[in-house]
């Protein structure tokens, strides 16, 4: 079978793999459809610390079940061949201290498909029946991108963003839509904040509120007039620049919420005295739960995102070096890539 490999910074091929065959537990799939994450592209550039290479990438993924192994169907839940289904991408140990809080998503011993093990952008995968979600109703597109939307979703959960709240999400990324259609769907006010114009307009087609182009507007004096003075009660860091770091803390209302999804790209300074002055909540975000991957597969089921337009380009397997070359030289063009496997 035909697979997809980043063989080391800046250099990706097609390889031929042996089709697997499911151990017990585990059923095979027939890929239908993959997304390109922003860890594969931080992979492709050689900044993703958590890689080894050579490494097939893929963790947003639809499926249709090929073959049931054994002791498959034992569970809860009955599988069954033909049936299409995402995965859900993270391991979880069940001893560290996150797993006995329950947040496994944040195990300290986590191992997410396509980063710290082989991904699944190939023809055909293995993987336990327990990490298989259904979503009927869904196309392979939506399925594929249920998994990038609960990462902003998560985030949003973090920050326990409530109706009639105002939230700020800086970044509208595909992690950002995510968190703003999840604000959205929690019904909460959005002001959604970036530098480019398109992103800002499909923001708006996801949920948001506002916009503010922080290249052309003050974005605190903005704020302060949508917000009264006050500042918005939950600020969303989706960009992962020092800047955008600040700038959460810095506008957020006295007793507000902040919230990172993002990895900075160098050490952040701040102006400590207003964590304290503020009393602020500051808050990491990692991955999802399946209660998010609940939430955005009810929302997507809700036909109001606009899943057209927030998956910028897509292309089939023999395209996907390409693709990914491209994103890494003009990342303000891409939105969301989607590999799509006849």
């Amino acid at each position: 079978m035909k697979a997809f490999q980043i063989t080391e910074p800046g250099v990706s091929q097609l390889i031929e793999l042996p089709a697997p065959e499911p151990a017990p537990g585990e059923v095979l799939l027939r890929v239908r459809c993959v997304g390109f994450c922003g860890s594969d592209l931080n992979t492709y550039r050689g900044a993703n610390p958590m890689v080894s290479y050579p490494r097939v990438p893929g963790h947003e993924i639809a499926g249709v079940i090929e073959q049931l192994g054994e002791q498959v169907g034992d569970g809860a839940t009955e599988w069954s061949v033909g049936q299409h289904v995402l995965v859900f991408p993270y391991t979880e140990c069940g001893e560290c201290s996150a797993c006995r809080r329950g947040r496994p998503n944040c195990c300290r011993y986590n191992q997410t498909l396509g980063v710290q093990r082989d991904g699944m952008m190939a023809e055909l995968a293995c993987v336990p029946a327990s990490k298989l979600l259904a979503a009927d109703g869904l196309s392979p597109s939506e399925l594929a991108l249920v998994e990038p939307l609960t990462v902003g979703a998560h985030a949003v959960a973090r920050g326990e963003a409530a109706a009639g709240e105002h939230v700020v999400v800086f970044g509208a990324g595909a992690i950002g839509l995510g968190a703003i259609a999840s604000a959205a769907y929690r019904g909460a006010v959005i002001t959604a904040v970036d530098i480019d114009a398109d992103k800002l307009a499909l923001a708006q087609k996801c949920g948001a509120t506002h916009t503010i182009n922080s290249a052309s507007e003050d974005l605190a004096a903005r704020l302060a007039e949508l917000t009264d003075g006050h500042g918005p009660d939950l600020a969303v860091e989706a960009v992962g620049l020092p800047a955008t770091f600040r700038a959460a803390v810095e506008i957020v209302c006295f007793a507000g919420r902040v919230v990172y999804i993002g990895y900075a790209k160098e050490a952040v300074s701040y102006e400590t005295k207003l964590f304290v002055m503020k009393e602020l909540d500051i808050r990491g975000s990692r991955n999802a739960l399946p209660v998010d991957f609940e939430q955005v597969i009810a929302m997507l089921r809700g036909g109001d995102f606009p899943t057209p337009e927030v998956v910028s380009h897509h292309g089939t397997l023999n395209q996907a070096g390409d693709l990914l070359a491209s994103w890494a030289e003009a990342p303000q063009r891409f939105t969301k890539i989607q590999i799509d496997f006849a």
